[in-house]
């Protein structure tokens, strides 16, 4: 199923840096590999326990409600990073959100415009530098516009393998930098584990590249993290006003009229 063409959103242009093309997904066999590269980033790499582990992919019931983004190497033809979006027509059949799973995300209803949920975000290991991730950003970036999207989010993950007291670090720094108004907070439905709070750290910790994306955007966390036991990890709800994105990426991934608009919403 071809979702750009079906959807009517989102169509024709591609953004590219050098030898990296983004696109969606064209067909059954693009998302398919694209569910390999989950599986091999998150299970075999990370140990997640995946109820689709025994088909060599990383699949769950959001997946064909979604449109998958990819990054393909033009050099060797592989997909090399991949993300998958629902917006809020979209979740609507799915029955929500994925995070809804892990969070009370009652406080969306309270948000004027559309919504888009950024899930499942992965870079093969040997490809986590800052092309990569730009190309995949600017292709999304394009589709916000395209879509008249307001608001942004989804959630971002901390390991657990460098401990929880590591895990804590990364949470004081951004609930000390970067947190959401209180109108905008979620409860999780598993709370993080127990470690040692650390305060405001001095230097800050070194954050996960897709929790530094978004916080480098200009997104804001909103609140305590969801404890993600099949993933060893902790999910931060990250929400991003699109309005409010910082100046240099709004100059960047958006077109000139994307930015007045974007400017003036903001005023």
């Amino acid at each position: 199923m071809d979702r750009e063409e079906s959807n009517g959103t989102c169509q024709s242009h591609e953004a590219s840096a050098a030898r990296f093309v983004a696109r969606f997904a064209a067909d059954e066999a693009e998302i398919m590999e694209s569910l390999r590269l989950r599986y091999r980033v998150f299970a075999q790499e990370l140990g997640a326990r995946l109820a689709s582990a025994s088909a060599g992919i990383d699949a769950d019931p959001f997946d064909v409600h979604c449109r998958h983004l990819v990054v393909r190497d033009s050099w060797s033809g592989e997909i090399v990073a991949s993300t998958r979006l629902l917006t809020d027509v979209e979740a609507a059949a799915a029955g929500g959100f994925y995070s809804q799973g892990e969070f009370d995300l009652r406080f969306l209803g309270t948000l004027p415009g559309r919504k888009m949920e950024v899930g499942r975000t992965c870079v093969a290991p040997a490809f986590r530098n800052g092309a990569v991730i730009a190309t995949l950003w600017s292709r999304l970036a394009a589709c916000v516009v395209d879509e008249g999207i307001d608001h942004l989010f989804g959630c971002a993950s901390i390991g657990l393998d460098d401990g929880p007291d590591y895990a804590h670090a990364v949470m004081d720094y951004l609930t000390g930098n970067y947190l959401s108004p209180a109108a905008q907070r979620v409860k999780p439905f598993l709370a993080m584990p127990n470690g040692s709070s650390t305060g405001k750290p001095n230097p800050p910790p070194r954050l996960p590249p897709l929790l530094k994306a978004y916080v480098s955007l200009g997104a804001r966390a909103c609140g305590e993290a969801y404890w993600d036991q099949d993933f060893n990890c902790l999910d931060v709800f990250m929400l991003l006003d699109v309005a409010s994105l910082e100046p240099r990426y709004r100059r960047r991934f958006l077109p000139a009229s994307a930015r007045t608009d974007a400017i003036a919403s903001a005023a």
